[in-house]
């Protein structure tokens, strides 16, 4: 017999307002359900979803009933006609009863490939619904696991710099001690361009190629070294992920010990280094350590943005990173030409972010997916500058082996 709809249903320790709001606000469902979504919340509004790899859905609402219902038409990629998604909520004594009915699907072979795809999708989207409204730890993130590469930006002139026959890829700036890239053997300058079978052409593509995979899989990847290219085998690490914090006061205590251990760090780097060699550029398309010190700087500030949009509720998306604008760095250096001021103005911004965290209403840890993503974000992996202090070592031993010659 022919199934021609699908109905999933679960239980969450969260109030119908906020899950109502999971379906409805854009920010909300990407917090668990997809990469790109725009919405406008009102009969005959549209309802649009994307994924990195390449799936997208779109419809519109057709009913809405705040904390109560939601249902939205939904044709995604390659169906014959639209579907339908009806989703009700049922308000408990801890908690909120769901109920969601996906129906309208055809018969036959292209049919029944649709039925599994949509099941596979709702199936582990309201696993991960489930889970950043009560704990705030999105699955698709946390179970992810890391190949340990730092990246690095990549366009035609490092391209021409490295040596690499193309000008799609994900350049590597370093690998981490300890974790799969480095073991397998792929080293600083490799272009990454497959991975378990899929071509890598952005960060997306890459996220894309992870979301399936788990901690200790093993993959083949494929890179440039110069023109030569080359196939490894790696076995995927464990994504090391801290003990986020549960309220605001906590979070921004945790992120005030970073900010001040890396200060130190930076500071120390820095206590021998004159202004001819801060200002030394290795090439003429490389950072001097004064414009790297810049571009950490423009770090902060732009965390400190993409916060106030995580507390407004209404968050920007990009389909890729443009790169990094030079201009910016320029201007920076042009604004405090010195190394020390430029190392005041690192240690303001970086204070002014953690002042950030302090000042953020109380309340907002209740917001549980978007202060989980705040606080990894503050907190988890390599933090930006140690992915640059390699970078200002290298550019001092260029200064220093340009002056002996």
């Amino acid at each position: 017999m022919t199934i021609t709809s699908l109905k999933f249903e679960g239980f969450i320790k969260a109030p119908p307002h906020q899950v109502y709001n999971s379906f409805t606000n854009s920010t909300a469902i990407r917090e668990w359900m997809c990469d790109v979504a725009t919405t406008a919340t009102k009969p005959g509004g549209r309802f649009y979803a994307a994924w990195n790899s390449g799936y997208y859905t779109s419809g519109e609402f057709i009913a809405l009933e705040p904390d109560k219902l939601i249902s939205f038409t939904w044709r995604g990629r390659g169906y014959p006609r639209d579907t339908q998604v009806s989703v009700t909520l049922k308000k408990k004594t801890s908690g909120t009863q769901l109920r969601l009915i996906h129906k309208g699907l055809g018969k036959g072979a292209n049919w029944e490939s649709i039925r599994q795809d949509i099941q596979y999708g709702w199936e582990s989207g309201l696993e991960n619904l489930i889970s950043v409204l009560e704990t705030g730890e999105d699955l698709r993130f946390a179970q992810r696991p890391m190949l340990g590469i730092l990246t690095g930006e990549f366009n035609d002139a490092v391209a021409k710099r490295i040596g690499v026959p193309v000008q799609q890829g994900i350049h590597i700036d370093g690998v981490v001690d300890g974790m799969g890239a480095k073991a397998a053997g792929l080293q600083h300058d490799d272009v990454l361009v497959g991975m378990a079978g899929k071509e890598i052409r952005t960060s997306g593509d890459l996220n894309n190629a992870l979301q399936r995979k788990r901690a200790g899989d093993w993959v083949d990847v494929t890179i440039y070294r110069g023109m030569e290219k080359m196939t490894y085998q790696m076995q995927l690490s464990k994504r090391p992920l801290p003990e986020i914090p549960t309220t605001v006061t906590a979070l921004a205590k945790a992120a005030e010990k970073r900010s001040e251990e890396e200060i130190s760090q930076i500071n120390k780097f820095f206590g021998t280094i004159t202004e001819e060699a801060a200002s030394y550029k290795p090439a003429p398309d490389e950072w001097s350590a004064k414009e790297i010190l810049a571009h950490l700087i423009h770090g902060h500030r732009g965390t400190q943005q993409y916060f106030g949009l995580m507390i407004g509720g209404h968050e920007e998306w990009a389909d890729d990173w443009g790169g990094n604008v030079h201009a910016l760095n320029k201007a920076t250096v042009t604004a405090y030409p010195t190394l020390l001021e430029l190392l005041e103005e690192y240690r303001r911004s970086s204070g002014e972010t953690v002042a950030l965290l302090a000042n953020i209403p109380p309340e907002f840890s209740q917001r549980k997916s978007t202060f989980w993503r705040m606080g990894v974000y503050a907190l988890a992996g390599p933090s930006h500058l140690s992915i640059h202090m390699v970078q200002f070592q290298e550019v001092i031993e260029a200064y220093k082996k340009n002056k002996s010659k």
